[in-house]
């Protein structure tokens, strides 16, 4: 199957959803999580004058999608597309993945139940990967009682309506895994990121350590980026240990984590190779996003740290998750990504439990298409025809 030559009219319906929630303490900002409901809010992206019963959602936990150019690509070719936001969009500071699910959950609910569609296809791109198959696992197999922290979310009872399909792009393996590949090892102290080791600092021109890099300097440097996750992992639990010896109303507390975007492959196109642009990367200047303000967990609380950046507290790990989901998956890598490591979407793929996966690589695509046309619709009609295979029709 392709996708229409001429692309259809994209009629937006902004969308609303709410469910009750009894939590400790309010983690959002605004009505969103307090007065006893959560109130999530996204945009249903729907080709004028097609009628389909088959929706994508994409989701991604932290962000919206409905401007970027993949999920409107799919409506543009014949799709009906939600793009729901989490509770916690635009702001992954307190964000706790466990109920990151229970949102993705309440929309397919809703699209199930008051929409009436029969088919959910789960796109998972970006870092809505690892959030499709943590749900997909969760909701054909719920196991999870409580978050890492110890905080009741009972995926167990909450009714998670699995998806009929999975399509995994351009997508990392969890978000605990992409900071522990982008995380910079150089720094000793974290109250003072200007203390750092200047053999593991690769933005310092004095490190004798340069491209192209030795396999020793890159041993070294990856068992210090976990070291580094680790003993803040550890700082974390003394923290919350404290604060409940101590039994007051404080509960939680945020900090800072300084230059946390260091992937060495950036500097290096040797590293895992794949056609994306040396010293650059998907949010610009890889020196100076390593200590932007919007770099890979760098405002985080207690509770979201251990759920969304600890590697070993984490439940988001795509391939432990992977190893649980039974439905039709397709795994796509961009030939150019310059923000997934390039290893990420195959071992996703190798590890996925289901016997109907395929996997596909879209040479020279980059993370957002930019500028590609021709790649984004190749993408495009690759998913449609892959669905179309399986009976899934995306348009009637």
């Amino acid at each position: 199957m392709t996708t229409s030559a001429v692309p259809y009219e994209i009629q937006a319906e902004w969308v609303h959803i709410q469910y009750d929630e009894v939590a400790k303490f309010t983690e959002t900002y605004g009505f969103s999580g307090n007065q006893g409901a959560v109130n999530c809010e996204g945009i249903l992206l729907r080709p004028k004058g097609v009628t389909s019963k088959t929706l994508l959602v994409f989701m991604h936990p932290t962000s919206t999608l409905q401007l970027l150019p993949v999920p409107r690509a799919m409506a543009a070719a014949g799709a009906h597309v939600l793009c729901a936001a989490s509770r916690y969009v635009k702001n992954d500071a307190a964000l706790i993945l466990e109920k990151v699910v229970l949102d993705l959950g309440a929309y397919i609910r809703h699209a199930k139940t008051k929409w009436g569609y029969e088919k959910i296809v789960l796109v998972g791109w970006s870092g809505g990967g690892s959030l499709a198959v943590f749900y997909q696992s969760q909701a054909e197999h719920p196991t999870i009682t409580e978050t890492p922290a110890g905080d009741a979310v009972d995926l167990t009872t909450a009714g998670l309506i699995p998806a009929d399909a999975i399509v995994y792009q351009a997508a990392h393996l969890s978000r605990a895994e992409l900071l522990a590949d982008a995380i910079d090892p150089s720094v000793r102290d974290e109250l003072n990121p200007d203390d750092r080791d200047v053999e593991l600092d690769i933005y310092d021109p004095r490190n004798p350590n340069q491209p192209p890099y030795s396999p020793e300097f890159i041993a070294r440097y990856r068992v210090a980026q976990r070291a580094r996750i680790r003993r803040i992992t550890a700082w974390v639990k003394e923290t919350m240990a404290e604060l409940k010896r101590r039994n007051t109303g404080e509960m939680e507390r945020g900090f800072v984590v300084h230059r946390t975007l260091a992937d060495p492959r950036f500097l290096d196109p040797a590293l895992d190779p794949n056609g994306r642009r040396p010293r650059w990367c998907y949010m610009g200047n890889p020196e100076t996003v390593n200590t932007g303000p919007v770099g890979l967990a760098r405002f985080s609380t207690l509770r979201s740290w251990l759920s969304q950046w600890s590697l070993d507290d984490s439940r988001a790990d795509g391939l432990a998750c992977a190893a649980h989901i039974h439905v039709p998956l397709l795994a796509i890598e961009n030939g150019a990504d310059d923000a997934v490591p390039q290893p990420h979407t195959h071992r996703l793929f190798e590890a996925a439990a289901t016997d109907d996966k395929t996997f596909r690589l879209i040479e020279g695509a980059t993370h957002y298409y930019a500028g590609q046309p021709e790649l984004l619709a190749e993408a495009t009609n690759l998913i449609f025809g892959w669905l179309a295979e399986r009976g899934i029709a995306v348009r009637p």
